[in-house]
C-alpha cells in the first residue's frame, strides 16, 4: 500500500508531459499545413486562366436594302383539273400521268358510237330536207306553193341543221382536250371506265411562269408597286433564291385582317417550283438603310438583352496588358444571309468576337485565331455534297 502511494505522483507527470509534447506536435503540423494552404490560396490568386481561343471581326457600316417580309405559297399561271362534260365510257387514254401536253393535245377520249350513228341519222335527214326547200323555192317562184310551204320547209331544214350540230357538239365534249399546254398530274380514270358528266379526269398546270401569293399589312401598302423587284425562298430548296416582280395588288383590303393581297410572277424554267409550296418572300424596297452588319454567331442572346463582346486590351490587378472582352448590349434589326444587323450599341472600328461567345464573360482573355471564320455572307450557299 505504501510503495503504490509513493509511485502515483510520478505517472500522473508522465502523463501530462506526454500530452503537452502531443498538443505541440499537433499545433506545428496545424501551422505548417496552414502555411502550405495559404501558400497555395495566393499561388491559386496570382495564376489566372488561360485565353479563351475565338474569332473576330472588325465591324463596319454596310448599305442594305430595306425588306418587306411575308410568307405565302406558290400558285400557276393557269390551273386546272380536267372533267367530263357528257357522261359515257372511256375507250381510249391518250396520255401518261406526268407528262408534258400541247394546248388542243386529247387527253381522253368517250365512246361515241351511238352519237356518231345518231349523226349519220340526223345528216341523212338534214340532206333530204334541204332537197325539199330547194324544191319548194323553185315552185315559190312559180308561184305553184304558198310562202306557208316555203316558211314551213326553210323551219325544218333549218331545225334539222341545227340537230345535226348539236350532235357534232355532243361528239366534241367526249373528247377531253388540253385548254393550254402544261404537265399532267395522275390521271383519274381507266379504260373502260363509265364515267358521268363532271367526273374528274386530271389535273394540269402551267409551271412556268408561277405565281407567288402572299399578303402584307395595310400600313405598307404605300410602299409597295407593281413591277418591284421580290425574293422567294422554299424551304425544299435551302438557300436557293427565285427572284420575281410584282405584276398585281389587290386594290381591296381585307376588312378582317387588314392585309392586302399581293401576287408576284416567278419565273420556273425548270419546273422547280409546284404549286401549293409554302414561300417566304422578301419584297425588295427602293429604299435602304444604313447598318453595322456583323455575323449572326457573335450575338449572345439573352432574356435581359443581347449583346456582342467588345475585343479590348485590358489591365489585370498587377497592371500588366491582356486582351480581354466587354459585353456590349445591342439592339438587333432584321438578318440577311449570315449576317444581322446592329441598329445600337456599336460603332464602326470595334472588333467583336465572332465565334464561341458561349463561353466569354466580361473581363476574360481572349486569344484572336481568324485562321477559320464562321459564315459571314449576305447570300449563303449550301456546300456542294
Amino acid at each position: 500500500m505504501t510503495t503504490a502511494a509513493v509511485s502515483s505522483p510520478p505517472a500522473k507527470k508522465q502523463i501530462l508531459v506526454t500530452l503537452a509534447i502531443v498538443g505541440a506536435v499537433i499545433l506545428v503540423l496545424g501551422f505548417i499545413k496552414y502555411i502550405q494552404i495559404s501558400r497555395a490560396i495566393a499561388a491559386s490568386q496570382a495564376f489566372g486562366p488561360p485565353p479563351e481561343a475565338i474569332t473576330s471581326i472588325v465591324v463596319e457600316e454596310a448599305v442594305w436594302p430595306r425588306t418587306l417580309s411575308s410568307i405565302g405559297s406558290i400558285s400557276p399561271e393557269q390551273g386546272v383539273t380536267l372533267s367530263a362534260e357528257e357522261p359515257g365510257k372511256v375507250s381510249r387514254v391518250a396520255f401518261e400521268s406526268g407528262a408534258e401536253v400541247k394546248a388542243g393535245d386529247v387527253l381522253v377520249e368517250l365512246d361515241t358510237s351511238v352519237e356518231q350513228a345518231n349523226l349519220a341519222a340526223a345528216l341523212a335527214k338534214a340532206e333530204g330536207t334541204r332537197r325539199d326547200l330547194a324544191r319548194a323555192q323553185r315552185l315559190r317562184s312559180t308561184n305553184a306553193v304558198s310562202q306557208e310551204t316555203l316558211d314551213n320547209a326553210v323551219s325544218l331544214a333549218q331545225q334539222n341543221e341545227a340537230e345535226v350540230e348539236s350532235l357534232r357538239a355532243v361528239i366534241a365534249r367526249k373528247k377531253i382536250t388540253a385548254p393550254f399546254s402544261g404537265r399532267t398530274g395522275i390521271r383519274q380514270v381507266n379504260v373502260g371506265q363509265y364515267i358521268s358528266a363532271g367526273t374528274p379526269v386530271v389535273p394540269l398546270h402551267s409551271l412556268d411562269p408561277m405565281y407567288a401569293d402572299f399578303t402584307l399589312p395595310q400600313q405598307e401598302v404605300p410602299h409597295i408597286a407593281v413591277g418591284q423587284s421580290v425574293n422567294v425562298k422554299i424551304d425544299a430548296f435551302g438557300e436557293r433564291i427565285f427572284p420575281g416582280k410584282i405584276s398585281a395588288i389587290n386594290p381591296q383590303i381585307d376588312s378582317s385582317t387588314r392585309n392586302v393581297s399581293v401576287r408576284a410572277t416567278i419565273p420556273n424554267p425548270d419546273q422547280a417550283l409546284r404549286p401549293g409550296m409554302f414561300a417566304e418572300i422578301k419584297v425588295v424596297l427602293p429604299i435602304s438603310d444604313t447598318v453595322i452588319a456583323v455575323p449572326a454567331t457573335s450575338i449572345h442572346y439573352a432574356p435581359y438583352g443581347d449583346a456582342v463582346y467588345v475585343i479590348e486590351q485590358m489591365k489585370d490587378p498587377k497592371g500588366q496588358e491582356y486582351s480581354g472582352v466587354r459585353q456590349q448590349i445591342v439592339k438587333l434589326g432584321h438578318r440577311q444571309g449570315d449576317q444581322i444587323a446592329v441598329l445600337e450599341g456599336l460603332k464602326p472600328g470595334e472588333q467583336i468576337a465572332t465565334s464561341g461567345v458561349f463561353k466569354l464573360r466580361p473581363g476574360a482573355a481572349v486569344s484572336v485565331n481568324n485562321s477559320f471564320s464562321p459564315g459571314n455572307s449576305l447570300a449563303p450557299k449550301p456546300p456542294n455534297t
